[in-house]
């Protein structure tokens, strides 16, 4: 059995931009370890930059893809590669971030090859699906959560959690929080600054762009004055939402930025998702938004869906604290009329900030890449 001072290896998958991210940190953090560690796995350039050999990068084709049908044989050709890999190489830990979906296949491949699994991101579970829980039990050996609450309940189920902070948050200070407080009192809706999040995934960039600008070409009618910036996740992103503008909409673009801009504007619309945390950490209000096929959401998505509410921060706050659209499906006029409501209302804007920063306060007292390299250490033979 191989000791601390024997080179071991690590496998990380991570399958879209967002985990390419929080795994190059963890990289990082696990660099810091006394451990003499390499690391391989499938993931995106950041976590090549960070010390990661790749044998695939599936999270270009994450970030470019719209049509995730049309590539079922590319990922069932990749699970197929991982599980071969991990049978004859026999990596002494695998790590798998996020994208339950396709990653479930990548623990029961290590489970197969008698590999100890982490995973980092719990998958909510505890929103939709819950019967999942026998599959994360029968391939987690440890579970990292995101959200402080899901630390209880995954344990009372049988699966061993820890919750770790937000990678999101990682960077984030009292400091920060506290300039981060908003004074609205000689805000001028005509001149609102507003930041587009059309989120990472092809199915949100699919289906949130267009109805995100039509929105903002509405707001400018009344706003004439009101500027734009879009956060796309990487320059090709940002190409193929460029190569999609619609005529009469005007927007600067920000790469891979959601907390900056959100902390130079004075109103969001986002993706649902993680985003929303960054949103929230900069205090910026926000409406989030989510579609999906009314066929399909009326005949089961209503029926699995377990909680109240489906946005993060509204999970997390237990009640509506910023409008949330999930989904929309005949109009955006809806949209349109709450985002002007709020932005002539000085007073909610200036409550949603205080709330918002009040909220993700707890959630960045730990540091998550720091702890989640301790438990993967500890997990080492």
């Amino acid at each position: 059995m191989a000791g601390q001072d024997t080179k071991q290896t690590i496998f990380i998958s991570a399958a879209e931009p967002s985990a390419d991210r929080h795994c190059a940190a963890l990289i990082l953090a696990l660099k810091q370890t006394k451990r003499d560690l390499e690391f391989v796995g499938i993931g995106g350039p950041k976590m090549a930059e960070a010390g990661c050999t790749l044998i695939e990068n599936p999270v270009g084709r994450a970030a470019m893809t719209y049509n995730a049908f049309a590539h079922v044989s590319h990922y069932y050709r990749l699970i197929k590669k991982v599980a071969k890999f991990l049978a004859i190489s026999k990596p002494n830990l695998v790590i798998v971030c996020d994208s339950p979906a396709f990653n479930f296949h990548i623990a029961k491949a290590a489970k197969k090859s008698g590999i100890k699994t982490l995973f980092y991101v719990a998958p909510q579970l505890w929103a939709w699906a819950p019967w999942r829980i026998g599959k994360l039990r029968k391939y987690c050996d440890k579970l990292c959560c995101l959200l402080p609450f899901e630390q209880e309940w995954f344990t009372s189920r049988g699966v061993p959690a820890e919750f770790v902070g937000n990678p999101l948050l990682d960077g984030l200070t009292q400091s920060d929080l506290n300039r981060a407080k908003r004074d609205y009192r000689n805000f001028n809706p005509a001149n609102a600054k507003i930041a587009i999040v059309p989120g990472s995934r092809p199915a949100e960039v699919g289906t949130l762009w267009r109805p995100m600008q039509q929105i903002a070409i509405a707001l400018r009618k009344r706003y004439p004055n009101a500027a734009f910036t879009t956060v796309a996740v990487d320059e090709a992103t940002r190409g193929a939402l460029d190569s999609t503008r619609l005529m009469g909409f005007r927007t600067d673009y920000s790469i891979d930025s959601v907390y900056q801009t959100a902390r130079s504007s004075d109103f969001a619309l986002v993706a649902s998702g993680s985003a929303t945390l960054q949103v929230a950490s900069a205090g910026c209000p926000m409406v989030i938004m989510y579609q999906t096929n009314p066929s399909l959401w009326h005949l089961f998505g209503r029926w699995l869906v377990t909680t109240k509410y489906l946005s993060l921060v509204n999970i997390l706050a237990g009640k509506e604290l910023v409008p949330e659209f999930m989904p929309y499906f005949r109009s955006i006029e809806p949209i349109i009329e709450k985002v002007k409501n709020l932005l002539e209302d000085k007073a909610r804007l200036a409550q949603t900030n205080s709330e918002l920063l009040a909220l993700v306060g707890p959630l960045a007292t730990k540091k998550a890449g720091s702890v989640v390299a301790q438990i993967a250490t500890s997990m080492l033979p």
